[in-house]
C-alpha cells in the first residue's frame, strides 16, 4: 500500500478516520461487557483533555470536519462479520469470550450524542449517558483528533514531499525494530490505537512488526487490525473501572474497596492471562499493601505509571513476600516506551520474572523531527470518565503529572488511599 498517496487523496468519505466499532482496543470491549453486567445503570460523563496545551488543536482542525467525523462514527454499527468474529473467535485460549446477551446488545449500538465546543484553542468534547454506551467513545475519539491533526500538519504538501516523510518514518520504525530482534526472549504488543499517526499507520507497523519480530510480537490491541491480519487481540483493564467504581462509592470505607471490589468482578468473569492487576491509579505501594491474598494469584501486573523499574521491584517483592514465585508471574510494561528502555526494562528483569512490552505512541505515532518545528511530535491528549452518577472521578497515578479531579477530592483520595510523597516524571505521551 502507497501510504503517501492515500494521505495525498483522502477524503473523508471514502477514507474516514475511524471504519469500524471494533476499531478500537480490544481491553475496551472486555471492559464493557463487564460494565454492562455488573453496572449497568450507571451514568457516566467522559471529557476530551489536552495535557500538551502547547497543541492548539481548535485552531489546527477545523471544526466542520471533526464534527463530520463524529458523525460518521455515529452511523457505524458492527457488520456481520465482525459479529461473527467476536462471537467465534478464541481469544487469550477462551472460546465465546464475549456472551450472548453482551453481542446482541453491541450489535444494534449507535453510539449516543456528543457535546462539541470550541474553548480558545482547544477543543471541550463530552460524552454523557449510561456507562457501556459512552465508554466506546474514548478510542475513537481520540484516534479521530489525533488523526485530524496529523491530516492538518500534512495538508499542505506535495505528493513527493509525502513520500519522502513516510519513507523516513518507515525507515526509523524498521531500524527500531532490526534493534528489538537482537532481545532474546522478546515478548511486545502493538498498543498505539488511541494516539496513532492515523489507522494506515498503524496497521503498517503492525505489519512490520510482524515481519520484523515474528514471534516475539505477540499482536495488537486494535481489534479490526487483529481481525484483518489475523494475528492475537491483546488487552486486559484499564483505570476507568476503578475511577468509576470509587466515584460511586458511599462514604471513604467504601471507597477504600473500591479498586479491590472492581477486581472481584473481574475474577469472576475472567481466568489466566486476563488475571492482570493495574494497581497505579492510586498509588501501587498502598495498593498492593492493602491488597486481598486472593490476588496475588492473579496471573500479572501491568505498570502504567511512574518508574517503570521501581514498580516492577515493588511487585517482585510483594510476589515473594506472599509466598509466590515471581518467576511464574508476569511484568507487563506500558507507559511511555521506546526502544532503548524496552531494553534496559528487558535486561534488568529477565530471568526474574516474565516481562512483556505494550508499546504504543512512539510506535504508532513518532513522527519526531521529521517536519519543520516538529509539527507532528506525539503529544498527550486522553479522555476520561470525569463523573459517574453526578460525582467527581479521580486518578492519582504513580506520576502526580496523571493526576486529575477536582481539588479537594484528590486531598481525600490521597488520605484514603494513604499516599505519601511521589516523584514528578515528565508526560511524555
Amino acid at each position: 500500500m502507497d501510504i503517501a498517496t492515500r494521505v495525498y487523496n483522502h477524503k473523508w468519505k471514502i477514507d474516514p478516520i475511524i471504519r469500524s466499532l471494533i476499531d478500537t482496543d480490544f481491553y475496551k470491549l472486555l471492559m464493557c461487557q463487564s460494565v454492562f453486567r455488573n453496572k449497568p445503570e450507571t451514568e457516566v460523563t467522559f471529557s476530551l483533555i489536552n495535557r500538551t496545551t502547547s497543541v492548539p488543536l481548535a485552531r489546527l482542525i477545523d471544526e466542520g470536519e471533526l464534527r463530520e467525523q463524529l458523525d460518521h462514527i455515529r452511523s457505524l454499527s458492527l457488520s456481520r462479520g465482525e459479529s461473527t468474529w467476536l462471537r467465534g473467535n478464541t481469544f487469550y485460549g477462551k472460546r465465546q469470550m464475549f456472551r450472548s446477551d453482551f453481542m446482541e446488545w453491541f450489535e444494534n449500538l449507535r453510539l449516543p450524542a456528543y457535546h462539541l465546543e470550541r474553548i480558545g484553542d482547544q477543543y471541550e468534547l463530552t460524552f454523557e449517558g449510561k456507562w457501556h454506551e459512552v465508554m466506546l467513545w474514548e478510542i475513537s475519539a481520540l484516534a479521530v483528533l489525533m488523526e485530524l491533526r496529523s491530516r492538518a500538519v500534512l495538508n499542505d504538501m506535495g505528493r513527493f514531499e509525502l513520500q519522502v516523510l513516510y519513507a523516513r518514518a518507515m525507515t526509523r520504525v524498521w531500524e527500531k525494530i532490526e534493534r528489538l530482534r537482537d532481545i532474546d526472549g522478546l515478548s511486545i504488543a502493538d498498543f498505539g490505537t488511541r494516539r496513532r499517526h492515523g489507522f494506515l499507520w498503524q496497521d503498517w507497523c503492525v505489519q512490520a512488526m510482524r515481519e520484523g519480530l515474528g514471534s516475539k510480537f505477540t499482536g495488537t490491541s486494535n481489534c479490526l487490525i487483529a481481525m484483518r491480519r489475523e494475528v492475537e487481540a491483546i488487552g486486559t483493564n484499564a483505570h476507568e473501572l476503578p475511577m468509576v467504581y470509587s466515584a460511586l462509592a458511599a462514604d471513604d470505607a467504601a471507597l477504600a474497596r473500591a479498586p479491590y471490589d472492581v477486581l472481584s468482578d473481574w475474577h469472576e468473569e475472567h481466568d489466566g492471562n486476563l488475571r492482570i492487576i493495574l494497581p497505579d491509579t492510586y498509588g501501587t505501594q498502598g495498593f498492593l499493601d492493602h491488597a486481598p491474598d486472593w490476588l496475588a494469584g492473579w496471573t500479572g501486573i501491568r505498570i502504567d505509571s511512574g518508574d517503570p523499574a521501581a514498580g516492577a521491584e515493588v511487585a517482585i517483592k510483594w510476589w515473594q513476600e506472599r509466598g509466590e514465585d515471581p518467576l511464574q508471574k508476569r511484568v507487563i510494561f506500558s507507559d511511555g516506551l521506546d526502544v532503548d528502555k524496552i531494553a534496559e526494562l528487558h535486561h534488568q528483569f529477565a530471568g526474574r520474572t516474565k516481562i512483556s512490552f505494550g508499546w504504543g505512541t512512539l510506535l504508532t505515532n513518532d513522527f519526531r523531527g521529521l517536519v519543520p518545528a516538529d509539527a507532528l511530535a506525539p503529544f498527550s491528549l486522553v479522555c476520561k470518565a470525569v463523573s459517574a452518577n453526578g460525582r467527581p472521578t479521580v486518578k492519582l497515578s504513580d506520576n502526580p503529572e496523571k493526576a486529575m479531579g477536582p481539588a479537594d477530592e484528590i486531598a481525600r483520595y490521597k488520605r484514603v488511599f494513604e499516599v505519601g510523597a511521589q516523584d514528578r516524571q515528565e508526560v511524555i505521551v
